[in-house]
């Protein structure tokens, strides 16, 4: 009977001692972060446009990135129909939470993967860029947008990044635009800045 207690407990040992608990990530964290300037080259309503906005984010181990970013339509480009107050131009801005998987990071020229999901608005303004949309006259509207990058590492604390993206738009209602009219590719320029 005592041998056959101290086989059962020799058994569980070795079974216990065999199985390891899995996890997402394991071992040390090295940890690092980044933020910088985006620029972003599409076209709403048919017309060429200039996003100007910027990046940031927590590096965990050299692969993966947590963060956010937040983009606005910096150049003239003309609604369907003009607002209600006369204005003629799109005001337009999105950000959200941005996913990132990188690639041998360590390389002098190495690819991402990422995705921004998150919402925006949309309005008039007028002739003036700093005059913005009323806000009885915005619209809201949900935003996911997967891209890839190539970056080439400038510096241990410099990196440039050069890439691809496309809007997946929807939920637009107002008049001077559509979720299709501002769906569509870009071409992204970012300059990171930080500890990679």
């Amino acid at each position: 009977m005592k041998i056959a207690g101290v086989v059962l407990l020799l058994c569980v040992g070795m079974i216990s001692a065999f199985a390891q608990e899995e996890t997402l990530i394991s071992g040390s964290i090295e940890n690092g972060g980044f933020g910088g300037p985006v620029l972003k080259f599409g076209s709403f309503n048919g017309e060429a446009a200039i996003l100007v906005g910027g990046r940031g984010g927590w590096i965990i181990n050299h692969s993966f990135i947590i963060g956010g970013g937040g983009y606005g339509l910096a150049n003239n480009v003309m609604a369907k129909v003009s607002g209600p107050y006369g204005e003629r131009y799109l005001n337009f801005g999105y950000g959200g939470l941005e996913l990132e998987y990188v690639l041998q990071s360590d390389r002098l020229i190495h690819f991402s993967f990422q995705t921004l999901i998150g919402a925006g608005g949309l309005g008039w303004r007028g002739e003036d860029v700093r005059v913005g949309m009323h806000a009885s006259d915005s619209d809201t509207f949900f935003i996911v947008e997967p891209a890839v990058h190539a970056t080439l590492n400038v510096t241990l604390y410099f990196r440039i990044s050069g890439g691809m993206s496309y809007r997946f738009i929807s939920g637009v209602q107002s008049p001077a635009s559509s979720s299709p009219d501002l769906s569509g590719p870009s071409g992204v320029l970012t300059f990171r800045f930080g500890k990679f």
